[in-house]
This record gives structure tokens, C-alpha cells and sequence, in this order.
């Protein structure tokens, strides 16, 4: 699918405005190979510990974009190579981090999208805790399991459904 997030908010615009269709308040960097991406919506929520992350990536992937509600922090990644490429070889999308990843360097070589705030060198703590499949909000906009996101150069969007 290709696809251009100006052209697909002009063309529900209607959808916009009955709160249908969603725009992430600018916040993101873009740090994988694939600058655009979309796909279904699978959440986590969790605070410096990455391990549901690496639960979700070795699932398969296809037609999936990962939104992690990492709290915002940027004391820690909860992303690196090792983890974008398990998400390339199980065909995910993309990675959209409300946090940090690390690896930056090695990641833009990686077919997959990925967005984060910012870098960190710091792996997280691993004890296995946060919550998967749970509703999550941040850049103004909630974010549900199955719904659809779109992300490119200019911005990211959520909707409730697919868009042409």
C-alpha cells in the first residue's frame, strides 16, 4: 500500500472531524530503513522494561504496526537491533515508541519502520512486566488494539479503520 498522510487526511476529513480519524501531535524521529508504514495496531504499555516487547516480535507480524506506551521515558531504550531485526524476520511493519531505542545506526539499515522521542544507549530492565492489548494514549491521541496506523515524513495517523 502506498499511501501519503496528507493526501489520506484530505480525503477523510469528514472522519477527522467526528474524531474517526486521528493525528499524533509531532514528536516522533524516524530511525528505520522503511520511512513509511501502516497496519494494525497491536499496544503495550510498560515503563523501562522491554521484555513484553520481544513477546510481542516473535509473533508473526504482517499487516501489524507495535505501538509501545513506553511513559515517555528517556532514561532507557526499549528498543535495539537485536529486537528490530526479530521484527524484520517476523514481518512487522513497524515499531512506533513512546520512549527510546538504541542501535540507531544499525536500525536505519533495517527494513522496518520505526519511530521513537529520542535515543539511549541504556538497555531496560527485564522482569516481565506491563500490559498488552490495553488502550493507550499519548501525542493526544488514544491508541487501540486493531485500529489502523499510518506514519511517513510528514506525520503519524491513527483510525478506527483502514484507509484508501
Amino acid at each position: 500500500m502506498s499511501f501519503k498522510t496528507p493526501d489520506l487526511l484530505d480525503k477523510h476529513e469528514a472522519r477527522i472531524q467526528d474524531g474517526r480519524v486521528r493525528v499524533v501531535t509531532p514528536m516522533f524521529q524516524s530511525y528505520g530503513g522503511r520511512t513509511a508504514f501502516s497496519g494494525q495496531i497491536v499496544t503495550l504499555k510498560l515503563f523501562e522494561d522491554n521484555s513484553l516487547v520481544r513477546e510481542a516480535l516473535v509473533e508473526d507480524g504482517r499487516g501489524k504496526v507495535l505501538v509501545i506506551d513506553g511513559g515517555g521515558s528517556l532514561r532507557c531504550a526499549l528498543v535495539g537491533d537485536q529486537l528490530a531485526i526479530l521484527a524484520h524476520r517476523n514481518t512487522w511493519e513497524g515499531i512506533v515508541v513512546y520512549g527510546c531505542i538504541r542501535d540507531s545506526d544499525d536500525i536505519s539499515r533495517i527494513d522496518l519502520g520505526l519511530r521513537a522521542l529520542n535515543t539511549h544507549p541504556l538497555k531496560s530492565i527485564k522482569k516481565g512486566i506491563g500490559e498488552r492489548d490495553v488502550a493507550v494514549t499519548f501525542g493526544g491521541v488514544t491508541f487501540r488494539n486493531g485500529e489502523w496506523i499510518y506514519a511517513d515524513n510528514d506525520g503519524v495517523v491513527v483510525s478506527d479503520q483502514a484507509l484508501d
